[in-house]
């Protein structure tokens, strides 16, 4: 298979990622032991194979064939340093000296002989563990000493990527202590906004008995608690590294140097990619998340093994993993990833837990036996939506029944390694293969027995998938004809297309966009683009990236060590790049995406930190001879007019103010870069903010109810006769997307159009806040009536006048 999806986003290994910020109690003291406590760890027996390996495919597979010499790795040093410490906070001017002979020897060490030398990897490691070790230590002491008064004209830099590493451990120390009082000050406002919803609350029932309290800690100790234990907190994640993760963020920073979205997988990471795009797991059902170092039920997936026991509740802990009548091992304070490997399994195996249930801290823990099953993650399938708005086109009182398609990936049967799937799922457990292309074929065709009468597709959070799906998915759309054009490393291109003459829709179609659309995105947007067969809505761009990868398990290129079997010690496997894949018009998406049609305002319109831009060593963006297709021309003549009525919309309405006002906001605080650690003016820009957005939900609660009616369809409802019930009229109103019920963020390619934009600092309310519309999918739908308007009443397709052969030289 091969893939067209990618890291839209750098992964952030330092540790200075998002953290919990819950009040908790004083470090234990095993993580008191993890600041003294040297910390070692060298490489694994199939390690230096592994690494090798990796070099050597990325030299004759990857589509630039670039010899991994000494300006690679030169760049690999420098990447692996950034990739643990990106904000420039640890690693001092003596550590880098002394790596400094790396950077002309990285090469003859990965692949001078048939086994590469990976103690860099590890003695780098070491090193930066050692460094954060002091900065915790250190941490402790000033939260111990320090009287934190923000009376001053202060100002850091948060974002220190641009800037030198440290030159000393004195400069080191300073910029700690900087970071630290910005930390304490963030909890200080936050304690404050506690108070403010505690008062709130006072007038309101109960839901249940509050237990009786210990003598209450004064803020600041609550302070000092809570960032002791973050910090200690920050140390036990990479204490907790062996050498599978050291060499897992090792090799991936060698294949980012030849591209962004060259990866190495290690055997956990490589499950869960196999997960993301065949959308199933061998599991119990439960998606979890660490909180105070317990691994805690976020969500029970319906059908899974944990909701069907009626034993296990949102919000229970898992304190120790079985397998079968095996011994309990536990999994309090270990890395998320590494419990989630216990709990999974193939299907029809035991496994047991020990579990807390929620609100219990002091209860024995109770034993619960599951057997594994396969799991359809069926919330990230595609999904429709029927929605019946006032049709102010059309006959007096007839409404226009429009369908929306949520598409949220590309995703399709992933079978690493041969039967790598059906084999993990157990004997006589073969699934049906996932399908996009059929899946939204499906709704399709319920969408079309109830009459919409025109449909968007929604692409904006969909990072992309699999290429196959993304060609077949543009058939669904045209009659046949050229949907891609793909170039390997030799400038030998080849033309992907749709073959198949049948169409499973003929009506007008608007793909929604956003800068979060990328890869099979681009290939499906950028196709009914070229054709003039879809309307494109969305941000300035799509992301922008125009390459392709294959999935290579090394288990094919490694000799295990004597009494080692490769089936249990899975080396993983490299995800690189190995063409360029262009628009039948010949534009590459590479660097530039899509431009679509209609462009609508958006804070990412602004931003230079989203994007394939914005990650480091992008393959440059060129072109190639257009393909010969025959242009549908469904789109230009009505587009002046469509853009006009647009313009004039989102021009009047008060959500899209509310965007224009978020990218002021946002053009500031990028122009600035520093954040000031004075409290009053904190409190200032704070009260302003609250004020802001007090308005905001002030205005949103006194608008009436929309008019339309919204009908929600997953898969399995496309087989039931009509439709469900209408959604509540909250529920027609997107809530702010990327978040899921509680807070947690998931997808950034989701988030609407207005409100928080990044970088500004959100505040919750003490009051209830109405639901935020969804700006861009509103002026879709919008946009989407003007052209059902102005299209031919009959098959639009049949009604089209081809232009003839095609060459396109478009200046997207």
């Amino acid at each position: 298979m091969l893939l067209l999806s990618g890291r839209l986003v750098l992964p952030v290994y330092s540790a200075d990622s998002a953290t919990l910020v819950t009040p908790v109690d004083q470090p234990t003291a095993a993580s008191q032991d993890t600041v003294t406590k040297p910390y070692k760890v060298s490489p694994g027996p199939l390690d230096g194979q592994i690494a090798y390996v990796t070099a050597r495919l990325l030299e004759q597979l990857h589509y630039l064939h670039q010899p991994f010499d000494e300006t690679v790795s030169s760049k690999f040093l420098d990447r692996y340093l950034e990739a643990l410490d990106p904000q420039h906070l640890h690693f001092i001017q003596a550590d880098l000296e002394e790596f400094a002979h790396y950077r002309t020897n990285l090469d003859h060490l990965t692949k001078g002989r048939n086994v590469a030398d990976t103690h860099p990897a590890c003695e780098i490691f070491q090193r930066f563990v050692l460094r954060l070790q002091e900065r915790v230590a250190y941490a402790e002491d000033l939260l111990k000493t320090e009287k934190f008064t923000f009376d001053s004209d202060e100002r850091i830099a948060i974002n220190r990527h641009e800037l030198p590493y440290p030159k000393d451990l004195p400069e080191a120390k300073a910029l700690w202590r900087d970071r630290l009082r910005f930390e304490y000050l963030q909890e200080k406002f936050g304690k404050q906004d506690a108070r403010k919803k505690a008062q709130a609350a006072k007038n309101k029932p109960a839901k249940t008995a509050a237990p009786a309290a210990a003598k209450p800690k004064s803020d600041a100790e609550e302070i000092v608690d809570t960032l002791n234990h973050r910090y200690h907190r920050q140390l036990r994640f990479f204490t907790d590294w062996n050498n599978d993760d050291v060499l897992q963020i090792y090799l991936t920073t060698l294949a980012h140097v030849y591209d962004p979205h060259s990866d190495y997988f290690g055997h956990a990471q490589l499950e869960s990619f196999s997960i993301s795009m065949n959308l199933s797991l061998f599991g119990i059902g439960a998606e979890l998340v660490s909180e105070d170092g317990y691994c805690k039920i976020r969500r029970l997936l319906p059908g899974g093994p944990a909701i069907k026991s009626k034993e296990i509740k949102e919000n229970d802990r898992i304190v120790a993993v079985a397998q079968g009548e095996q011994p309990f091992v536990d999994v309090v304070d270990m890395n998320l990833t590494k419990a989630v490997q216990l709990i999974r399994g193939p299907k029809g195996t035991e496994v047991r837990l020990k579990m807390v249930p929620a609100g219990s801290d002091s209860a024995a823990p109770n034993v619960i036996t599951l057997i594994r099953d396969e799991i359809k993650l069926e919330d990230q399938e595609a999904k429709a939506k029927v929605i019946d708005l006032p049709n102010t086109q059309g006959q007096k009182g007839q409404n226009l029944r429009l369908g929306v398609i949520d598409l949220p990936s590309f995703y399709a049967q992933f079978d690493v390694g041969g039967n790598r799937h059906n084999e993990f799922a157990g004997e006589g457990a073969k699934s049906a293969p996932k399908s996009t292309t059929a899946d939204v074929a499906r709704l399709l065709k319920k969408l079309k027995e109830e009459n919409v009468s025109g449909i968007i597709l929604d692409l904006r959070r969909n990072g992309g998938g699999s290429l196959e799906e993304a060609i077949k998915l543009t058939g669904l759309f045209i009659k046949e004809g050229p949907v891609v054009q793909v170039k390997n490393w030799e400038n030998k291109i080849e033309e992907e297309g749709d073959t198949d003459p049948s169409i499973a829709y003929a009506g007008p179609l608007i793909v929604l966009t956003s800068k979060f659309s990328a890869s099979a995105s681009e290939i499906l947007a950028g196709a009914l683009q070229d054709y003039g067969r879809a309307l494109i809505v969305g941000d300035a761009s799509t992301h922008g990236k125009g390459t392709v990868q294959s999935v290579n398990p090394l288990s094919n290129y490694l000799r295990p060590p004597q009494g080692s079997d490769l089936r249990t010690n899975d080396p993983g496997a490299l995800k690189l790049t190995i063409k360029k894949f262009y628009r039948a018009s010949g534009v590459s998406t590479q660097l530039k995406g899509v431009v679509p049609d209609i462009i609508l305002p958006s804070v990412f319109n602004e931003s230079k930190e989203v994007g394939e831009s914005a990650l480091d060593n992008p393959l440059a963006c060129d072109s190639i001879k257009s393909a010969k297709f025959d242009r549908l021309n469904l789109v230009a003549p009505y587009l002046p007019d469509l853009q006009k009525r647009s313009a004039a919309r989102v021009s009047t309405e008060r959500e899209y103010d509310y965007v224009r006002e978020d990218i002021q906001q946002y053009k500031k605080i990028q122009a600035d870069k520093t954040v000031s650690l004075n409290e009053k003016q904190r409190l200032k820009e704070k009260e302003e903010i609250e004020a802001r957005q007090k308005a905001r939900d002030k205005e949103r609660f006194a608008r009436k109810d929309p008019l339309e009616k919204v009908y929600e369809l997953s898969l399995k409802q496309c087989e039931l006769l009509g439709l469900p019930p209408p959604v509540e009229k909250t529920n027609s109103l997107a809530r702010v997307a990327g978040a899921d019920a509680n807070g947690s963020a998931t997808n950034l390619a989701a988030v609407p159009a207005g409100d928080t934009p990044p970088g500004l600092p959100g505040e919750d309310s003490e009051d209830e806040k109405p639901p935020v519309p969804d700006a861009s999918l509103v002026e879709a739908e919008h946009i989407l009536a003007d052209y059902v308007s102005v299209l031919p009443k009959d098959n639009v397709l049949t009604a089209a006048k081809p232009d003839g052969i095609l060459d396109l030289n478009r200046k997207d």
